[in-house]
């Protein structure tokens, strides 16, 4: 069996549904010290990271990821259990199986190659691994940051193993993130019965011009690296769940995935602009998730453009679409951050799956990329 298959298999037999690791990181540990790596355990409230570093001077490459997955959903609809790793035919099913116990298997298998190949290479390896990406996000990479700012230690080159690809291995490759912007909005009306209107004020019918504004806006234009900021509407809430009374107030809950073109005091000031013109008596609460990040160039991109088409034959592609990854917490850094994975189409779904033979690929390319960045 692939040595690549096998790893993965047995971590996806891990039931490290987030925030538990469910022993994944102490198996990784396990193969990472026997190859050299120093490993440190590093739990943050319920969150177990891992920070595992091969080498003592120069530049680092840091292969990061997480361990967790998301919830499975009703196990009766999955085609086989989803911590028991099936292989029928050239496909492996199993949760984390794309998302992303494969791109872990094979960072480790490639670096357990590259090892083997130049046992006295001077460069040095790093690995970042959470296991709450698929949670809160709090405790996890972003806390493991801030350990390593605090012992100077600068990441030179990330690799997210997130699952990048599209149609096939490789062919998407993920150079930065938009930005994630959360807003709770709370229009305050005054309550009272639907057939005196007069003596109340409803709050769906102030919000609705208002909403129907944002939606309407141009944030800007985008760039050539990121497509025009998106505002999208996810819940909206309000009444008694009675046919005759005017509620006090409605919830709208809206979300910015937002370019480099915008920043997030820009949109919040303009949302405020636009609420205010229509006259609404509102609270609004704001979340960051995350900032755009952006590597557009450099050693780590060509890097991995001249693996991606040494190994698999294709031209790739670069792409800042999709959802946030835990890339935006090491791109302000200063670190040249890609992400690279396998096929995305099964993530988060009822019987997720990965083909089985990009397994071994994905190895081959992630030790092509160690070796541009760490071979002279």
């Amino acid at each position: 069996m692939n040595k690549t298959l096998e790893l993965c298999r047995e971590l996806i037999s891990r039931a490290s549904v987030t925030p538990d690791d469910a022993g994944c990181q102490a198996l990784m540990t396990a193969r990472l010290e026997a190859i050299g790596f120093e490993c440190t355990a590093l739990r943050f409230g319920d969150v177990d990271n891992l920070w595992a570093v091969r080498g003592t001077s120069g530049p680092i490459l840091v292969f990061a990821g997480h361990t967790d997955v998301v919830p499975t959903g009703p196990l009766e609809q999955w085609s086989t259990h989803p911590f028991e790793p099936t292989l029928l035919g050239d496909t492996l099913y199993g949760r984390g199986a794309a998302d992303m116990k494969a791109s872990l298997a094979a960072m480790i298998v490639a670096c357990e190659e590259f090892v083997a190949q130049y046992p006295d290479n001077g460069g040095r390896i790093g690995f970042l691994i959470t296991s709450d990406e698929e949670g809160p996000a709090v405790d996890g990479t972003v806390r493991v940051m801030e350990w390593l700012a605090g012992r100077g230690e600068q990441i030179t080159w990330c690799l997210v193993g997130e699952p990048s690809s599209s149609e096939r291995l490789g062919d998407v490759i993920k150079n930065g993130r938009r930005g994630s912007l959360n807003a709770t909005l709370t229009v305050k009306g005054v309550q009272g019965h639907i057939a005196y209107p007069q003596l109340a004020d409803n709050p769906i019918h102030r919000a609705m011009p208002a909403v129907a504004a944002l939606t309407a806006e141009t944030w800007d234009q985008g760039n050539s690296f990121f497509p025009p900021t998106s505002m999208q509407v996810s819940n909206i809430n309000a009444g008694t769940g009675a046919t005759n009374v005017i509620p006090g107030d409605a919830r709208v809950v809206f979300n910015f995935r937002f370019s480099t073109e915008v920043t997030d005091m820009e949109l919040r000031q303009r949302t405020h602009a636009i609420l205010d013109a229509h006259g609404l008596n509102y609270d609004i609460d704001w979340s960051l998730s995350g900032q755009p990040f952006l590597t557009p160039s450099g050693e780590l991109v060509e890097a991995a453009i001249a693996s991606i088409k040494d190994e698999l034959g294709i031209d790739t592609e670069l792409s800042t679409a999709g959802g946030t990854s835990d890339g935006r917490f090491i791109a302000p850094s200063g670190a040249q951050v890609v992400e690279l994975g396998p096929v995305n189409a099964t993530i988060h779904k009822i019987d997720e799956a990965v083909h089985a033979p990009d397994l071994p690929r994905l190895t081959a390319v992630y030790r092509g990329i160690i070796q541009r960045l760490l071979v002279s």
